[in-house]
């Protein structure tokens, strides 16, 4: 087996890295591709040093069984038929294909089947914030079909990149010094603030990233379901929150909610008010699953139950979720 990384430099590029070695994925041989600016760096892999080569239009994937890339969307766009044309699986961490047709978008806990079918060789990874929510959704759809979908997310500072994590930690040196704030990575200073906009603005009022969570949740629940999202970017360092409301064809108590949520693929429970136990980002960055806890009836909406989720948005909502899709190609026995 041998795999590919382009855009190994980045943030989810390093964290490819360590989720390969942490889930021990059975390769034989790991190529690292960057741009200019990152090709010559060197990253150690289960003890040994590879070098990062520069991404080209060559024949360096001849060979390659699957290739993670995370470069942005630009980047898949011009190297996709590069990268595919000597019949390597590209999974793709971009935007790039994630609403094409003949591309599936997938999230193993929720609709691996879809991967099979790939009439590019193109698998798109999702949005994270959509990643997380639909492995809540999942648990739920199994006992009720989920009419209707509101949700608040509280996106960490990592959603932006590696250099948005270090202009927050700035930020607050900035401030608790008395010195001028730099901003260059968000609209405004994110250091003691909220900012309501990720993304830019669509002609309907919404953000390109509510979108997203729109559009995407249907695609991958196979769903008439409705998605109504706001999208905010606060000031904790890595792993994303939401709240979600539901509106369920008919009513689920907490108490069957909390079991689907225990017995869901890739959750966590952690719904214990009285112990003040609940998901916080502080503690659940670095984690695989999508923790649950907050369950409740949603006092507005008979149909209705509400609930929080946590999730590390740089794992489990892009190369944890990229790398168990391949891991899903190799167990069916459909990859090379």
């Amino acid at each position: 087996m041998k795999v590919a990384i382009v855009g190994a430099s980045g943030a989810v590029g390093q964290e490819f890295l360590r989720v390969l070695e942490e889930r021990n994925f059975p390769l034989d041989e790991l190529l690292l591709f960057g741009s200019s600016r990152s090709a010559g760096r060197k990253y150690t892999f289960r003890g040994k040093e590879i070098e990062v080569k520069l991404l080209q239009h060559n024949d360096d994937f001849k060979g390659v069984d699957i290739a993670f890339t995370s470069a942005g969307a630009g980047t898949t766009k011009e190297f996709t038929e590069t990268i595919t044309k000597f019949g390597t699986v590209l999974i793709d961490n971009s935007s790039a294909y994630r609403m094409d047709e003949d591309v599936p978008l997938v999230v193993p806990e929720v609709n691996p089947e879809d991967a099979l079918n790939r009439p590019r060789n193109v698998i798109a990874n999702p949005n994270c914030t959509t990643i997380q929510m639909v492995v809540a959704l999942k648990a739920i759809e199994n006992i009720s079909h989920i009419k209707r979908v509101h949700v608040a997310t509280y996106q960490a500072a990592s959603g932006a990149g590696a250099a948005a994590m270090d202009e927050l930690y700035e930020q607050y040196r900035q401030v608790l010094s008395n010195e001028p704030v730099t901003v260059n990575k968000f609209a405004y200073q994110l250091a003691f603030n909220l900012i309501p906009q990720i993304d830019v603005f669509t002609d309907n009022g919404y953000t390109k990233e509510e979108m997203k969570m729109f559009n995407e949740t249907r695609k991958i629940m196979h769903s008439d379901i409705q998605v109504s999202a706001m999208c905010v970017r606060v000031p904790a360092l890595r792993s994303h929150s939401e709240s979600i409301w539901v509106e369920t064809e008919r009513p689920v108590s907490p108490e069957e909610a909390r079991e689907a949520f225990a017995n869901g693929e890739g959750l966590v429970l952690m719904d214990n008010p009285a112990e003040k136990e609940y998901p916080m980002p502080l503690f659940l960055a670095g984690k695989d699953p999508v923790y649950v806890g907050r369950i409740r009836k949603d006092l507005a909406n008979e149909n209705g139950l509400t609930f929080w989720i946590v999730g590390d948005q740089i794992k489990k909502g892009a190369a944890l979720n990229a790398v168990q899709i391949a891991e899903y190609l190799i167990k069916v026995g459909n990859i090379k």
